[in-house]
């Protein structure tokens, strides 16, 4: 067995640029394949974690400008939200809707505690919102129906924003009150998101702010879940049928679709899903075409190989070597050089990929009204970067071992004439 190894050395030396190239082939498509799948990964990982912080059976609703005249109004009119809106959704839909909520905003107020301060926006939200958003509590408790019966000033703030008031202090926040804008509330929890946004609102009974800041019965957007909804026509007809008693409700055209603004997370999810499957699929054929170029340029080289040696294989069966032998020097050089540098193609993939988790991990976009994530962990399973290198081995062996076996065939004094 050290003889063939000592060969094979001997071999590789002698051909060193040929080698070269047979190694670079192969490194390269398995570098390659394994960086494609890490990128797609990063945002198709990203799309899933969106996906699985937000309920998919949500819609949420938000108001906007008519772009039609409608009942002796003009156009360009601001739609308005109210509280009559929630009312006549659960009214008119209760086939369908689940639970609804809705949020009020108000604008940066001064937070304080002791000697501590900052500025943050306040949300009026309803005790579902963290079953429909992001967010997710921290410590504490969030805010429930009985707060918003009596209208209760409690305030859930964010973990970075307690740690601003509090940490100095090493005080506990829950339990403790805070000065809002001259307005006192106690803070009952604490949460925490995945977002790398610097909006750190806290959040109060949506009754308590309207009442306290004057807004009446005027909302920002409502969000409901909704059920028996499973299907993409289900849902575009359910959207219809609420347009239509939206529009008699504000006396705007029920076709005018920049009168509101309706975002159906379900649709947006079947679509989003859709395109994530193409997506997925065409950087799998991307990937297996890199690879299918390094078995390619693999064979090549390999075939050229044992022609060049077929004078060497005549002259070791003249001097008599089995063909068993020389066809077993073959695979094993063939194995050698492939796993070799594969392993080299498939380390050097990994570590690119993990320096892209590291720089680029957590990428975030703000759009202005929420942040989404939209690349995350590209990174490529392990399993399936070992069965990539494998398969350009066992391609690689192949390609060495039939041109071989044809070689070791011819007699001796045939191939001792090849060229």
């Amino acid at each position: 067995m050290i003889d063939i190894w000592q060969e094979i050395y001997s071999t590789i030396k002698r051909n060193k640029l040929r080698t070269s190239l047979t190694g670079f082939a192969i490194a390269w498509g398995i570098f390659m394949l394994i960086v494609l799948l890490g990128a797609g990964n990063g945002i198709i990982h990203a799309f899933e974690m969106e996906s699985n912080e937000r309920a998919y059976n949500a819609i949420k609703v938000f108001p906007g400008y008519t772009s039609k005249s409608f009942d002796g109004l003009k156009e360009g009119r601001r739609i308005q939200l109210d509280n009559r809106d929630l009312a006549s959704t659960q009214e008119h839909f209760s086939a369908n809707v689940i639970s609804i909520g809705a949020t009020v905003q108000q604008g940066s107020q001064v937070v304080s505690f002791g000697q501590e301060y900052l500025t943050i926006g306040i949300d009026g939200v309803y005790p579902n919102y963290l079953d429909m958003e992001s967010q997710k509590l921290y410590r504490g408790r969030f805010v429930n129906e009985m707060d918003l019966k009596q209208r209760r000033k409690i305030i859930i703030l964010h973990k970075r924003t307690a740690e601003v008031l509090f940490d100095k202090t090493k005080t506990d926040p829950l339990g403790q009150f805070v000065n809002v804008g001259g307005v006192m509330y106690q803070v009952v929890g604490v949460y925490t998101d995945d977002s790398s946004s610097a909006d750190n609102n806290g959040f109060i009974p949506f009754t308590t702010l309207q009442t306290i800041y004057g807004k009446g019965d005027k909302l920002q957007n409502f969000i409901f879940s909704t059920k028996n909804l499973e299907t993409e026509q289900a849902n575009i007809a359910f959207e219809e049928q609420f347009r239509k008693m939206m529009g008699a409700n504000h006396r705007f055209d029920p076709n005018d679709k920049s009168s509101i603004w309706i975002w159906n997370r379900f649709t947006q999810y079947i679509k989003s899903q859709g395109a994530m499957s193409l997506f997925r699929t065409a950087i799998w054929v991307i990937g297996i075409f890199t690879l299918l170029s390094g078995i390619v340029g693999v064979s090549n080289i390999m075939l050229i190989t044992v022609k060049e040696r077929t004078r060497e294989f005549g002259i070791r069966k003249a001097l008599g070597a089995k063909p068993r032998s020389i066809l077993f020097l073959i695979i094993v050089e063939s194995i050698l050089i492939t796993a070799f540098f594969g392993y080299i193609g498939m380390v050097a993939g990994i570590g690119v990929t993990e320096w892209m988790n590291a720089a680029f991990g957590n990428q975030t976009m703000d759009n202005g009204m929420w942040s989404s994530t939209v690349f995350h962990d590209p990174t490529v399973d392990l399993k399936i970067a070992i069965q990539a290198t494998i398969t350009l081995v066992v391609a690689g062996t192949l390609a060495g071992f039939f041109p071989a076996r044809k070689a070791v065939r011819i007699r001796p004094i045939e191939a001792l004439r090849a060229d």
